[in-house]
């Protein structure tokens, strides 16, 4: 019982000191809401002063270090503490994306805090590139109604054309997210994120071993998605368990190669995204 109260009142501080709230979107009638990222990353320091240069919040969870933004979590390094080899760029998820309420008044704030920010395409000022050293790549993109200065955005898997509307309704099938277009591309819209799809003449590699090694859903009740999506012919990577903090986690792998991470959050796991 003290345990508990002293990690239970170390997460109560930790949210009051920090000013940003990372609750995730509400479930979906699927139980679905967008989780979080997970880096293998090379350089854990460079991307921890990267991340909180872009006004992330920095938490530790089981020893681990954990950048919160509203709506998501970044896990910074995989427990094998592999580096990942190669950035987003030439696999499935070419980028991730973020969206802020004024692009150009954030680019100054972070080139001020030593992150280095690349320009949008064509000139464009609502626009911009963020890379970590081991070749992440995020669009930043703007809604100057945003009351918020950042929030979780998007995903962007790049496939053949010809692929692109069966990974659509895919996604849409099992996470339970709702079709539609944006720019004239198809999307699909799931709570807390979208899922963009860009056409690529070739193949792209998989996320496992990268350094986006996968993404990850939050779900509400572990047990009863596995058995939809299992019933809906969806192989499992290796089979549920329980992980560090008692969250409960499972694997799968898109048709194209993305990986996903699949979790239902232990009660104090799921009150420190708060």
């Amino acid at each position: 019982m003290k345990t508990y109260t002293f990690v239970a009142v170390s997460i109560a501080f930790a949210l009051t000191a920090g000013a940003l709230a990372a609750q995730p979107a509400p479930f979906n009638a699927e139980g679905v809401t967008m989780g979080h990222w997970h880096l293998a990353s090379k350089d854990v320091e460079a991307n921890k002063k990267l991340f909180v240069g872009m006004g992330g919040k920095l938490l530790m969870s089981n020893g681990n270090p954990q950048i919160v933004f509203p709506g998501l979590l970044i896990n910074l390094l995989l427990r094998t503490e592999k580096p990942g080899d190669g950035g987003s760029q030439g696999s499935v998820v070419n980028h991730v994306g973020f969206i802020v309420d004024n692009v150009q008044r954030r680019v100054e704030e972070w080139k001020a805090a030593g992150v280095k920010v690349l320009p949008g395409g064509n000139g464009r000022l609502d626009q911009a590139f963020v890379e970590t050293s081991d070749g992440l790549r995020m669009e930043i993109l703007e809604d100057k109604a945003q009351a918020i200065p950042i929030r979780n955005e998007h995903i962007h898997l790049w496939l053949p054309e010809a692929e692109i509307p069966t990974a659509q309704a895919w996604y849409a099938k099992t996470f339970g997210g709702t079709t539609s277009t944006r720019n004239n591309a198809p999307v699909v819209n799931l709570p807390g994120v979208q899922i963009r799809f860009a056409k690529v003449d070739n193949k792209q590699a998989a996320t496992l071993g990268r350094v986006l090694d996968h993404i990850g859903f939050d779900v509400k009740d572990h047990k009863a998605f596995v058995k939809k999506i299992q019933a809906e012919g969806i192989k499992l990577d290796e089979p549920p368990r329980e992980a560090a903090g008692g969250n409960i986690v499972a694997y799968v792998t898109d048709p194209w190669g993305t990986r996903i991470e699949i979790v239902q959050r232990a009660p104090l796991a799921d009150e420190a995204r708060k």
